[in-house]
């Protein structure tokens, strides 16, 4: 995703999260599936890695989808 803000979407189960990568990828979003944070989280897992400009749309995208998430947290 280069020099572009990110965000990660961290989800309750893998998956929920492989879920959230196939709808996002049918939508046309650039996403990628990345080990957790250590910073955000210390449970192993996976969570969605996006574009900080898509986050408000893939957040609406898994709410209608019914793909539950526990937050998006930007990345630094």
């Amino acid at each position: 995703m280069g020099d572009r803000q990110t965000c990660v979407a961290l989800f309750y189960s893998t998956h929920y999260a492989i879920m959230a990568e196939k709808a996002a990828l049918e939508a046309g979003l650039t996403v990628k599936l990345i080990p957790i944070p250590r910073h955000l989280s210390s449970d192993c897992g996976v969570c969605l890695c996006h574009l900080a400009e898509d986050s408000p749309y893939l957040q609406e995208l898994l709410r209608a989808r019914g793909i539950e998430y526990d937050r998006v947290e930007p990345m630094s």
